[in-house]
């Protein structure tokens, strides 16, 4: 019995998702609109089309105008949008500056963002010295396990990273680190070193380095890494490139509105 409450509550609440979503499309299509429409256009109640409203209105999402009881779509969408805004100005802005650092390392260069406890490759350069052909652009990595994952929980606040990690740590080959405690310590010289590194770690003979992009606040919203076979980049060459990677990725952090004292 208990099954089947369960069966019908999470349909009861996929049910109300997809009513919100069609209130706020009609919304964007009708501009201002009284309530009696908008439950007209879900085929539903008045009450059950006014509780929807006061939730979204609560989230900031649809705003009601005066004293005329019709509804518009709120600043909270705005908000929305400017979020996955800013990560397509990041994948473009990023194209041109991993091709540049590409080519003056002769490696592979990505970017990557933490996304649902992974870091997601959104850009992809090639240098003259890469042996690989793989695209990693849109490919999902574990965040202990890389360079770049380990950029972007080095800036994450503790109840996040927990979040992150709540999972079991996968072991890619025998170098990955899967003791939580030997992490953390690794996470906070990645924060005061300003770079993390990744020998072997995900794939057998791959070596890769990754430095911290930030946003207008300051705050790390990607990861640029630079990756290679473990013959080439070397633990001492990991060490050399490190600055023209910082360097690199100050500049897209200042085009994308952060300029650093």
């Amino acid at each position: 019995m208990r099954n089947q409450d369960s069966g019908n509550a999470t349909g009861s609440a996929v049910q109300s998702v997809d009513r919100a979503i069609n209130v706020l499309e009609l919304l964007a299509r009708n501009g201002e609109t009284g309530i009696t429409e908008i439950a007209g256009e879900l085929g539903v109640h008045k009450s059950t089309a006014s509780r929807l409203l006061s939730v979204l209105e609560a989230h900031g999402l649809v705003e009601q105008l005066g004293e005329r009881g019709k509804y518009a779509i709120g600043f909270g969408v705005v908000r929305l949008a400017g979020a996955a805004t800013g990560r397509m100005d990041l994948a473009k802005l990023g194209r041109q500056t991993c091709q540049a650092l590409a080519e003056e390392l002769g490696e592979t260069v990505n970017i990557a963002i933490a996304d649902a406890g992974v870091a997601i490759n959104i850009s992809q350069a090639r240098g003259s010295a890469a042996i690989t052909t793989q695209n990693w652009t849109g490919q999902r990595t574990p965040l202990h396990a890389t360079s770049s994952g380990k950029v972007l929980l080095a800036a994450m606040d503790e109840a996040e990273r927990k979040r992150m990690l709540a999972h079991e740590l996968e072991q890619y080959t025998p170098r990955t680190t899967v003791d939580r405690d030997e992490l953390a310590a690794e996470l906070d010289r990645v924060a005061e070193d300003g770079y993390a590194a990744s020998f072997e770690e995900l794939e057998l003979g791959m070596h890769a380095v990754a430095v911290p992009v930030r946003g207008p606040g300051g705050e790390v919203v990607a990861a640029m890494s630079a990756s290679g076979p473990s013959y080439r980049l070397s633990k001492q060459r990991i060490r050399q490139i490190v600055a023209p990677m910082a360097e690199a990725a100050r500049e897209l952090s200042a085009q994308l509105g952060y300029f650093s004292a």
